[in-house]
């Protein structure tokens, strides 16, 4: 591990030195992920992208893409699309990536289960806003506004997500 690895641990994330607060997945920590199971994914992960809500921040890294009205991500186990980000108007089970509220405001998107999504193995596992302190997730790992966009300004793709076991 590096300090530029973001590495959960009881306490929050470790990152450049220090611990951000954060909320995982309402079903806790898991080797076994599911499509569904609110679990946040065991293993060593890597940032691949960066989605913002231009028409509400600005964009916060050269590298970050932004959110159109039309941008979903597929959760459809039976999709072959499943786990990758597609555009309205779209048959199968998706999310919808521009959200009323600020959750998907800014977006660190995960390589689990991605490129080559196998199905049920899990989907859109992000890096997001939090609701509150404390509030699990669907399986994404959540911070505050503030300290999700410290933590976007110092990341590149390819930064090292560790959720070990035993956080």
């Amino acid at each position: 591990m590096t300090p530029f690895d973001l590495v959960l641990t009881p306490r929050g994330v470790r990152f450049l030195g220090r611990v951000l607060p954060c909320s995982i997945g309402k079903g806790r920590i898991t080797s076994t992920k599911r499509e569904g199971d609110g679990a946040t994914p065991v293993g060593q992960h890597q940032i691949v992208g960066m989605l913002y809500r231009p028409d509400r921040i600005p964009r916060p890294s050269h590298w970050a893409k932004p959110i159109g009205p039309n941008d979903l991500w597929s959760d459809d186990q039976g999709d072959s699309a499943y786990n990758t980000q597609v555009r309205a108007p779209y048959a199968f089970s998706h999310e919808t990536l521009r959200r009323s509220d600020p959750l998907y405001d800014l977006v660190l998107i995960m390589d689990w289960n991605w490129p080559n999504a196998q199905p049920g193995l899990g989907s859109a596992i992000f890096i997001h806003q939090w609701r509150r302190p404390g509030y699990p997730t669907e399986g994404c790992i959540a911070f505050s506004r503030t300290d999700l966009h410290w933590l976007a300004a110092r990341i590149l793709p390819g930064t090292r997500v560790i959720v070990p076991s035993l956080a």
